[in-house]
């Protein structure tokens, strides 16, 4: 397959999926950016005040909420560098505007904020620096093997890790109560107190949404599948296991629980959904670190629903084994159009990496920090988390899951692998296919599409 084919059919990839990135209430806009995605290498472009104005200046591109007080921090502590923040979109946003850049060969920062799950999308296009050699030995210790696992592909290292989704179980604790259950600690006690509550005359038990496809990805992990194999000493070859038995068994599962009707089929992060869980409509919701901060900023946690949640590890699929998964996180990549990727690599290593800025970030719910500084704090691991009724869940949940995480393999297809395993979970919800029909498709649909970009399928 010639390369330029190649870049080119990872390029669409990028552009056509962009709109599936994450969202935030905030639109990440400002005065500053630049619309058409041009301009990011131009310190003149500035949201920020740069206070050491005689130091070389690096560019970047972040949507944290915090990002300005994060930027400020770095800027008054480092003598070597500067950071020229520009936000030009979150998600999505962003990724399109930064595809512009890497096509007309101009125009991107030199520093940029990705979601690990696309970091591979774009370094198959040569668009990202391998940081292992500008100071990754140095900084190594800072994050668990599996924070540096997502950011990496093959033995390359393409991001600073920021924030990750170590996953667990929110639970309503009236709930609980009310149907005498404690929390599952497997899959198959999850199922048979989904079975007790919907006997009693009780709630859906959970939601498989078909819009969050990365929530069934990590469960199938979770289990033994492994998605991807893919390399960039081979980066024209892709490994694709998408209906091996441990992700057919997962699917079936869920879906066994969707047909029973121990479970509701509402897409996630809709107005619809979120009445639901202040309503007391699911007694559980499968998800991440994050999840206290978009649930609080969503409305959840207030008012009759005040004081009800509570958080429990997430159920396992063989308690002798136990596996911890992780959705979401974003990292700092250095971009192949920086004018100094050492200098650049220097200010990724160190934005969010103090401790007034990561202490800002998780007290304000913005970030689950991977920084093993702020995960070894004591005032974080003793935390008792409003949302939660004062529980320390960080210690007793969300810290063992992120220590004991090993990392996922993305690929360059990963959006594409969203959207199919999107369309395989609507099509299960509805009860037209099982789930073990549900990964074969997924199979099928993927590989298909990786042949017809010029892949090499093993």
């Amino acid at each position: 397959m010639k390369r330029k084919h190649f870049l080119s059919a990872v390029a669409t990839l990028v552009l056509a999926g962009s709109l599936a990135a994450c969202s935030s209430d905030d639109d990440g806009t400002n005065s500053s950016s630049d619309s058409s995605g041009g301009g990011g290498s131009d310190a003149a472009n500035c949201t920020n005040t740069i206070p050491k104005p005689d130091l070389p200046a690096v560019t970047l591109w972040a949507w944290y909420p915090n990002m300005e007080l994060v930027v400020d921090n770095f800027n008054e502590l480092n003598d070597e560098v500067q950071v020229c923040w520009t936000n030009v979109g979150e998600g999505g946003d962003e990724y399109e505007k930064f595809q512009t850049a890497i096509a007309a060969g101009t125009g991107a920062p030199d520093v940029i904020m990705i979601e690990a799950d696309r970091i591979p999308t774009f370094q198959v296009q040569d668009a990202l620096v391998d940081i292992s050699d500008y100071g990754f030995e140095e900084v190594r210790e800072n994050y668990s093997e599996g924070a540096w696992q997502d950011v990496s592909v093959g033995d390359a290292v393409y991001g600073v890790p920021v924030d990750g989704g170590p996953m667990g179980m929110i639970y309503r604790k009236d709930i609980f109560e009310q149907y005498g259950i404690t929390p599952p600690t497997t899959w198959a006690e999850y199922e048979q107190a989904a079975q007790t509550v919907r006997d009693a005359g009780g709630p859906l038990f959970g939601d498989l949404g078909a819009n969050v496809p990365a929530v069934m990805m990590a469960l199938q992990i979770q289990n033994g599948a492994d998605p991807f194999t893919y390399d960039t000493d081979n980066p024209e070859n892709i490994g694709i296991a998408l209906n091996d038995e441990a992700s057919k068994e997962v699917l079936d599962y869920w879906g066994g629980l969707v047909e029973k009707g121990l479970v509701g089929t509402q897409d996630q992060f809709t107005p619809e959904y979120i009445s639901g869980v202040i309503n007391g409509d699911y007694a559980t919701y499968i998800s991440a670190a994050w999840a206290p901060g978009y649930l609080t900023g969503a409305g959840v946690g207030e008012g009759t629903d005040a004081g009800q949640f509570a958080v429990a590890p997430l159920p396992q699929w063989d308690p002798a084994n136990p596996v911890q998964v992780n959705w979401g996180g974003s990292a700092f990549s250095v971009t192949s159009q920086a004018s100094d990727p050492e200098l650049a690599a220097q200010a990724a290593f160190g934005l969010y990496a103090d401790e007034a800025s990561l202490t800002d970030g998780w007290t304000n719910q913005v970030i689950f920090p991977l920084n093993l500084n702020a995960l070894e704090d004591p005032a974080f691991a003793d935390l008792q988390v409003e949302f939660f009724g004062g529980q320390q869940a960080n210690k007793e949940v969300y810290i063992p899951a992120a220590n004991a995480y090993e990392g996922f393999t993305y690929s360059p297809l990963q959006q594409y692998y969203y959207d199919a395993m999107t369309e395989q979970l609507g099509a299960l919800n509805e009860g037209s296919i099982t789930g073990s029909e549900a990964a074969d498709r997924l199979q099928e649909d993927v590989v298909g599409y990786a042949e017809e970009q010029g892949f090499t399928v093993e």
